[in-house]
């Protein structure tokens, strides 16, 4: 009895050690996400300084102050990607996240560090992400089903997110008033070229 009880215990052990160790750990580097994205050498990392409407927007989705100063994105047109991340447990997860036209189209773990809550990482979890959008509140237009045993875990990745929505808003609008700062000074040099002409007549 006691060598079977034995045998059932070291088995019951290997499992949970083999899951632990199938859980944790790289599923895919940085720059090879990028590469599956973009497939486009030529798209190059660009950054987004966390400041004045930035931060603020950035705290009320984290609850707290960002860590870092900036930012690294990709984009091509109305796409851009993300590589950020957020603590679950004790531990950072790192995540990667595509946005397309203001919506998510993907949402990938690309590495995980806890011992508990890897379940974030499949697919039944994170299709729910697709195809979501952002709330004037900063709130994801549908709500996530969590997972039990993975609540903060789950909690980290509906930040991170929200967090790249957000960003993306941000990407997009410093665009377009940078497109709109281009273009003043050639309709003041017409307007005062107008005026000019009709003066001289």
């Amino acid at each position: 009895m006691k060598i079977i009880l034995t045998f059932l215990m070291t088995g019951a052990l290997f499992v949970l050690v083999n899951v632990n160790t199938y859980a944790k750990g790289v599923y895919q580097s940085n720059s090879a996400f990028i590469d599956e994205v973009f497939n486009d050498p030529t798209i190059k990392p660009k950054m987004l300084w966390l400041t004045g409407d930035v931060k603020a927007g950035a705290v009320k989705i984290l609850g707290e102050k960002p860590r870092q100063l900036r930012v690294r994105y990709w984009r091509k047109q109305q796409k851009t990607a993300w590589i950020l991340e957020a603590i679950g447990k004790t531990k950072p997860i790192t995540v990667g996240l595509v946005i397309d036209a203001g919506k998510l189209q993907r949402v990938k773990v690309l590495a995980f560090r806890e011992t508990r809550g890897w379940e974030v990482k499949e697919d039944f979890f994170l299709d729910q992400f697709s195809q979501r959008t952002l709330t004037p509140e900063l709130q994801l237009d549908k709500s996530i089903d969590g997972i039990t045993g993975a609540t903060l875990s789950v909690r980290a990745l509906k930040k991170l997110a929200r967090l790249a929505l957000f960003y993306h808003q941000q990407v997009l609008l410093k665009a377009h008033l940078n497109l709109n700062k281009s273009v003043e000074p050639t309709a003041n040099v017409h307007s005062t070229e107008s005026t000019r002409l009709s003066r001289t007549f």
